[in-house]
């Protein structure tokens, strides 16, 4: 009897045991997933000083704002690069730029334009480019967009309105000072370039 007994709280024991041990695991288990998650939200918050006062500044998360910022680039990329002045270096300077925000297809673009003429066109016919975006819709499962806008032409003696419809791909890149929206549009083609309408200026 009394062996029994022993045995009966030997095995409570045991028990008690085996349960404070599976609690005690629970707990620290739970701990850690909460002190995690203080960790994850601490470095989504930052803090501004303000005349040595401490603000408190919320990241968002970088994919929320993806789409707007592939469209805001895409639209910096079209108007760096069609929106031109009769001048020299301007165009070169814009070109510059516009070139930081596109692979080789951008180069190849433009020099296929520069062999055709179009810039001394703009500087022998004192032309003033500008862009117009219409919409630019962005398919973001396969990094697509397609660019929609309107190229007006200001010549001495006519304005030129011509449709422009463009596509490429947009890869992420990391951001630095040339390139503040960290992608880079890739395999850019133009659809299409077409006049709308061609209005010609009073000579007197």
């Amino acid at each position: 009897m009394i062996i029994k007994n022993i045995e009966a709280k030997v095995r409570l024991a045991t028990f008690i045991a085996a349960g404070s041990l599976l609690t005690s695991l629970v707990i620290v288990g739970m701990n850690c997933l909460y002190a995690y998650k203080l960790v994850t939200n601490a470095q989504k918050s930052i803090y501004i000083l303000d005349k040595n006062v401490p603000i408190l500044a919320r990241q968002t998360d970088m994919q929320m704002n993806r789409p707007a910022e592939y469209r805001a680039h895409v639209d910096l990329f079209h108007s760096l690069f069609f929106s031109l002045t009769p001048d020299d270096n301007y165009m070169e300077y814009q070109m510059k730029k516009a070139m930081y925000l596109v692979d080789e297809s951008g180069m190849q673009q433009y020099n296929n334009l520069k062999e055709n003429g179009f810039f001394n066109s703009i500087l022998s016919s004192s032309s003033v480019l500008t862009l117009q975006t219409d919409s630019i819709t962005v398919d973001m499962p396969r990094h697509y967009f397609r660019f929609y806008g309107k190229l007006k032409i200001d010549r001495r003696s006519s304005t030129v309105v011509r449709s422009l419809i463009t596509e490429g791909y947009l890869k992420d890149i990391p951001r630095s000072d040339n390139n503040p929206h960290g992608v880079l549009i890739t395999n850019w083609k133009t659809l299409e370039n077409k006049d709308l309408q061609d209005v010609e200026k009073n000579s007197f």
